[in-house]
């Protein structure tokens, strides 16, 4: 039977997928001008990320126990990099929409947009390393 503690775990996969792909697919439109897709696919993905993201970051919020100890400190700093990551997604999303509807893709925003994306999928992979941290050093379940 599946119970509420169950969902951060079912949903944490991902955003760090949907972002680490989307950004990858990024870098790979600026390397391949001529594949205009890959950066749509890139918008998409971080979208979507943002998305998943934020319900990763309520079932954490809403459905996971209090840690004390190591694993407490753990956790707050599991915590920090997950507030860090939405953040910085919202801001990339915000950037990406704009550019997508004012058809600004080429603008110098794209660059500003591409840090805030690298920068949101630094911080989702230390988010998840953090968040393995308690579930494999700990054995807490999320």
């Amino acid at each position: 039977m599946i119970s509420t503690s169950h969902f951060h775990p079912m949903i944490i996969h991902f955003p760090i997928a949907l972002v680490t792909i989307g950004f990858i697919a990024e870098i790979a439109a600026i390397l391949f001008k001529k594949e205009a897709w890959l950066s749509t696919a890139g918008l998409y993905l971080l979208i979507i990320g943002t998305l998943s993201a934020l319900v990763a970051w309520l079932t954490g919020n809403l459905f996971t126990s209090e840690m004390s100890g190591a694993a407490g400190d753990t956790k707050e700093t599991h915590e920090l990099f997950a507030s860090i990551t939405i953040g910085l997604l919202i801001i990339a999303s915000v950037i990406g929409i704009y550019l997508k509807i004012k058809k600004k893709e080429e603008s110098d925003l794209k660059w500003a947009l591409l840090v805030f994306y690298g920068l949101a999928a630094i911080s989702v992979s230390i988010t998840g390393f953090y968040g393995g941290t308690l579930v494999y050093n700990y054995m807490m379940p999320l």
